[in-house]
């Protein structure tokens, strides 16, 4: 899940200060599960635009709209004709949503409501935690299904640093020794040897920007429309 938080609210505000029609977009999918950028986020976003555009005596238009994902063609085409009538859209998506928005109704303003944090899980009701940074090159096979890349704070994988202390690590009080928790977690697996292994520096060429991805299904068709 891609996990973001709101932008300040001054910091929205003055993004948008010279539009006098603005569509609010939200995103149902991951920002709508952290409760960043859901129908809730919109409706709530919308209500404090125009109270703050009424007490500054602003005449703005303030629309509302939620889609199931900004990342997705089909699903921004069912709100094409509606953003015609607005001079900007104010995207509660995360940082993919709001570009491939910006795409579909090119030349429109599409401004970001959402700061993109990272790929992550629900640890508990209201907390979020970073689990994957999308390498493009998962070692989790060997390290018991624990990502030495995104849980250690110096991505190390070849073994903890010295930094660590009755099991936690020294970049903050409540954060776990990733290592403590991968060596705990092969010892429960007998699988200790494995740590063992030396691992070669990371290649990489796996993380180029920008990626992209073609379904194996897709590449014959995909070089018939790629020019020579």
């Amino acid at each position: 899940m891609i996990v973001a938080e709101r932008k300040p609210f001054d910091e929205i505000k003055d993004k948008i200060r010279d539009y006098k029609k603005v569509m609010i977009l939200g995103c149902g999918t991951c920002v709508s599960v952290c409760m960043a950028g859901g129908e809730k986020e919109v409706e709530l976003l919308a209500s404090e635009l125009r109270m703050a555009n009424r007490l500054e005596g602003r005449d703005v238009e303030i629309g509302e709209a939620t889609i199931q994902r900004q990342c997705d063609k089909e699903y921004i085409e069912t709100i094409v004709e509606k953003a015609k009538g607005y001079n900007a859209v104010l995207s509660m998506a995360c940082g993919a949503g709001v570009q491939f928005v910006a795409k579909m109704r090119e030349p429109m303003i599409v401004v970001p409501a959402l700061n993109t944090k990272f790929i992550g899980v629900t640890e508990e009701e209201g907390i979020w935690a970073e689990w994957c940074i999308g390498c493009g090159d998962c070692v989790l096979a060997d390290f018991g299904g624990i990502c030495p890349i995104a849980l250690c704070a110096k991505s190390l994988v070849n073994g903890p640093c010295g930094g660590s202390k009755e099991d936690k690590c020294e970049s903050g009080p409540g954060s776990d020794c990733a290592w403590v928790l991968i060596y705990n977690r092969l010892k429960q697996q007998n699988k200790l040897d494995t740590i063992r292994k030396f691992v070669p520096p990371r290649d990489y060429r796996t993380q180029a920007h920008p990626a992209r991805q073609v379904t194996e299904a897709y590449l014959e068709t995909e070089t018939e429309e790629t020019p020579s």
